[in-house]
C-alpha cells in the first residue's frame, strides 16, 4: 500500500500518480489536500509518516511544490527516510543504496509525465541489502 500526500500545489500531480497506480493496479490511500485551496505540507507528510510508522502503509509519495519541504518535514519522523528526486536515476539509487520509504516531488519543478517515470523507477526498485547500505541506515537512525 502506498501512502501518498500534498500540498494545494501537488494536487494535480497527485491526481496524476493515482492514475497511474490505479492503471498498475497499485493500492494506495490518499491523505493529501484534495484541491487546490491554500495548505501546510507538513501535515500531509506527517500523515504519511505515521501510515508508514504504524506499518498501514509500506512506502510513501509526497508532492509539494518544490517537494523541499515537504521532505524536510517527513524526514524529522522517526524511520522515515524521504529522498527529493527529479530524475529517474535519484529515484533507482536511493531504493537500492537507501531503501528510501518516502519519495518526494515537486509539482512546480517537473512535469507530470517525467513524474511518473521518477514514480515507476521508485517503486519497481528493490533494496539492495548490501551490508555497507544497512550499515549506513543503521547509522541515520541512531541519532
Amino acid at each position: 500500500m502506498i501512502a501518498l500526500g500534498n500540498d494545494h500545489t501537488g494536487y494535480a500531480m497527485k491526481k496524476a500518480v493515482m492514475e497511474y497506480l490505479d492503471s498498475k493496479g497499485i493500492p494506495y490511500k490518499d491523505f493529501g489536500c484534495g484541491d487546490v485551496t491554500a495548505s501546510n505540507y507538513p501535515d500531509y507528510a506527517k500523515a504519511v509518516g505515521r501510515a508508514i510508522q504504524n506499518k498501514e502503509c509500506e512506502k510513501g509519495i509526497l508532492i509539494c511544490g518544490t517537494g523541499i519541504g515537504i521532505s524536510i518535514a517527513a524526514n524529522k519522523m522517526k524511520g522515515i527516510r524521504a529522498a527529493l528526486c527529479h530524475d529517474c536515476f535519484s529515484a533507482e539509487a536511493t531504493r537500492l543504496h537507501n531503501d528510501a520509504n518516502v519519495l518526494a516531488m515537486g509539482a512546480r519543478v517537473i512535469g507530470v509525465g517525467h513524474a511518473l517515470k521518477i514514480v515507476e523507477a521508485f517503486l519497481d526498485t528493490e533494496f539492495s541489502n548490501d551490508e555497507r547500505h544497512l550499515k549506513r541506515i543503521q547509522m541515520l537512525e541512531e541519532n
